[in-house]
């Protein structure tokens, strides 16, 4: 019985360890070869890297693939990490960069729509999920119907939660750029869900 408390004890303490430790100490941890450094970084970010590149790929093969791509360059590159801007945005940059690269050698642009999926969060609750199936449904086709260039942007500032100049750095385009494409994305995607009967969140 000791044993069994000293053990959930000590993984008690591995993860308040764990949850302590920011994102640039484990990119430091990282270019010095800790695996497990690795894998926590790698807990904290595959979903929000997968469901970004998901939405420009619409193709789950593809997306694996290019996610493990992902995490192997910051395996390889994580001493070059400079701090100029977040660990998640860093990866979102390399993430988008890498995905463009897939799209243009895929040499059409005719993707399916209906291909975009969630991936649920852990923390998610079944019933939550249901509840918001509805209207993240009619959502998710609304944002599908504007253009990349928008759609990128809503996806980075709403789903992503980056800033505008987050979402500068991670597209390579001047702040004021950002904030006129949200501005028109917006604009469009209110009509677009009003269209769709709901005014709440068009609003």
């Amino acid at each position: 019985m000791q044993n069994v408390i000293a053990l959930n004890a000590a993984g008690r303490q591995g993860i308040i360890t764990a949850r302590a430790t920011t994102d640039e100490m484990l990119l430091e941890r990282i270019a010095e070869g800790d695996r497990s450094a690795m894998h926590t970084l790698y807990a904290r970010h595959n979903v929000r890297v997968y469901r970004f590149v998901l939405r420009m790929l619409r193709d789950v093969t593809a997306t694996e693939d290019l996610v493990s791509q992902v995490f192997l360059d910051v395996w390889r590159t994580a001493s070059q990490f400079e701090g100029r801007s977040q660990v998640s945005t860093w990866l979102l940059s390399i993430a988008r960069f890498k995905a463009l690269t897939a799209l243009r050698q895929r040499r059409y642009e005719d993707i399916d729509q209906d291909e975009v999926m969630d991936v649920a969060d852990s923390a998610d609750t079944p019933e939550a999920s249901l509840d918001r199936s509805r209207t993240s449904e009619i959502l998710r086709a609304c944002v599908a119907k504007l253009s990349p260039a928008h759609r990128e942007i809503v996806n980075l500032v709403y789903y992503h939660e980056k800033s505008v100049e987050e979402v500068a750095g991670i597209v390579g385009i001047p702040a004021s750029t950002v904030k006129t494409r949200m501005f028109y994305a917006r604009k469009q995607l209110a009509d677009l869900l009003r269209n769709a009967g709901i005014d709440s969140i068009a609003a």
